[in-house]
């Protein structure tokens, strides 16, 4: 039995529990927004990015999350930016990972863009992480290089290959985009579960303002699973990570696939999922302009049950669903860029 196959709802903890009646048990924390790519769905290719004063040390990132622990969060995700860029992050890590048990995480997971993996797969797995998503939306070196603004892939492969031999289960995450890899989705995935890692593809997100119109990059997932049908037997599993992922079984490949669709068919009536950015902004939903400063909190020397009454009435005015939606010509539905939010 894995650490996912306990019953949290059973333990007799405190819970964050929303305003719609939604637990909320997954808190994914941005260390940083900073990122050594400039993925053209995500990012301007020239950003500005924020002074360390308005970033939370690790230690105030470490005090906030395990308020979080304290009033029932199962699931932390660490993300950035790319997380692996923040100098010293190993130790938040390694604090984090001493959390984990029956009173208090389930899992600590990270996503990252894997350029640094083959440094950080073995003090990760050391520390406690046993499962990482790395985002990788093709494996052809120049449309990477187009995709990622000047990236390497032979460095994110090269990280691949480091985490398998460390131990760490693998999930790869790909944005799926019309004009740059559709017709490549299939033999990623195939390439995926040949490797033997999980897949998961993501439609692309308004978040921010970027240098190309998201009309022209969104593809709807409906397709690209009736595309799927089409040369394979998809079926449908009931596999949960604590995040948004409806997951088939590709029974040609005996790997499993996920589907993250924000826009074609949201899922907000079960989220559970909130987000703490690097400068100590809590955000209860991914599309929406909301927000509360923990950092004020923090910073005003509040005391334990100061910080966890500040979480509980930001839970509490959770909104009901995201205002994401594609429309050329639309200004983003959140002026945020995913790399400030957090991955």
């Amino acid at each position: 039995m894995t650490p996912l196959d306990t019953a949290p709802a059973l333990r007799s903890r405190p819970s964050l529990v929303d305003g719609f009646g939604r637990a909320v048990t997954y808190l994914r924390v941005s260390v940083t927004d900073r990122c050594d790519l400039r993925c053209v769905y995500c990012m301007s290719e020239h950003m500005t990015f924020l002074p360390k004063a308005q970033v939370l040390t690790l230690e105030e990132l470490e005090r906030v999350t395990g308020a979080f622990i304290d009033l029932g969060v199962r699931k932390v995700r660490i993300t950035g930016g790319e997380p692996l860029v923040r100098k010293g992050v190993m130790a938040l890590f390694r604090a984090l990972a001493r959390k984990i048990g029956p009173d208090g995480l389930d899992e600590l997971t990270l996503t990252t863009n894997g350029t640094r993996l083959a440094e950080f797969a073995v003090p990760l797995a050391e520390a406690g992480v046993r499962r990482i998503n790395v985002s990788l939306d093709t494996l052809d070196p120049d449309r990477f290089r187009k995709l990622t603004r000047g990236g390497d892939l032979a460095k994110v492969l090269a990280g691949l290959d480091a985490a398998r031999a460390a131990g760490l289960s693998v999930k790869i995450n790909a944005v799926a985009l019309r004009d740059d890899n559709a017709e490549e989705l299939p033999d990623l995935v195939a390439w995926a579960h040949g490797q033997g890692f999980d897949a998961t593809l993501i439609e692309a997100m308004p978040m921010g303002e970027i240098d190309v119109d998201r009309t022209d990059q969104f593809l709807s997932l409906k397709d690209v699973r009736r595309q799927f049908d089409s040369f394979w037997t998809l079926t449908d599993i009931d596999h949960k990570t604590g995040g948004p992922a409806h997951y088939v079984k590709v029974e040609e490949t005996g790997g499993r696939l996920g589907f993250i669709t924000p826009l074609s068919h949201n899922f907000c009536e079960l989220c559970n999922r909130v987000r703490l950015t690097c400068t100590g902004t809590l955000h209860t939903c991914l599309g929406r302009e909301d927000a509360s400063d923990l950092r004020a909190v923090l910073r005003a020397g509040a005391g334990q049950a100061e910080l966890h009454d500040a979480i509980r009435a930001a839970i509490g005015a959770k909104p009901q669903g995201h205002d994401f939606r594609i429309d050329r010509d639309a200004p983003p539905a959140v002026q945020r860029h995913m790399s400030t939010t957090g991955g």
